[in-house]
């Protein structure tokens, strides 16, 4: 439990990040991060940080799977941290 909040903030910041270089190499016309890892990413946590990336950088706006699928990501990682805090106390 004491692990998840560390593991969490890096796992966002490191999505966070991703994110803004894709986003650059996007528009230098580079070789770019695949999709399935921000997928991967999200999944295993970073979902805040792919939404906030997304919000910062202007970045995967257009694809409808990443505007609904990283808040749905987001609400079920709240819920599943609640139920760990909330299980555990």
């Amino acid at each position: 439990m004491s692990s998840l909040i560390p593991y969490l903030i890096g796992v966002n910041v490191i999505t966070f990040l991703f994110m803004g270089m894709d986003k650059q190499r996007a528009k230098k016309q580079q070789y770019r991060i695949p999709e399935r890892t921000f997928w991967l990413l999200a999944i295993v946590g970073g979902s805040l940080g792919l939404w906030a990336g997304m919000k910062t950088f202007h970045h995967k706006t257009k694809h409808m799977s990443f505007r609904i699928g990283s808040p749905i990501l987001i609400l079920l990682h709240v819920i599943i941290v609640c139920y760990v805090v909330f299980s555990l106390s």
